[in-house]
């Protein structure tokens, strides 16, 4: 997936991680509540790291491979991720 061109929105990023997640744990995206703790779909600390790796590769952003643990469901990772970018682009980062 090329790195988004704009910069990602609370619900853009839900339905990635969905997506993404989903992928992980073999289920479809429609099946991952993002209110629901992703250790209770299964994820696993391979799957977090890979999360990890992705949310790199796509968003140009390095996370911390406990956010998954730290962050337990899509909504709270997702809201996570919008503070990081926020503090990247105050910072001039960015991609």
């Amino acid at each position: 997936m090329p790195v988004p061109t704009t910069a990602p929105t609370t619900e853009s990023l839900t339905t990635w991680l969905a997506e993404r997640i989903a992928l992980y744990l073999t289920r479809r995206p429609a099946e991952i509540d993002p209110d629901v703790p992703l250790a209770e779909y299964g994820l696993d600390s391979v799957a977090a790291l890979s999360l990890c790796g992705d949310i790199e590769d796509d968003f140009d952003l390095v996370i911390e491979p406990t956010a998954a643990w730290d962050y337990p469901t899509v909504h709270a990772l997702a809201g996570h991720l919008m503070a990081e970018f926020a503090a990247d682009t105050a910072q001039g980062g960015g991609a």
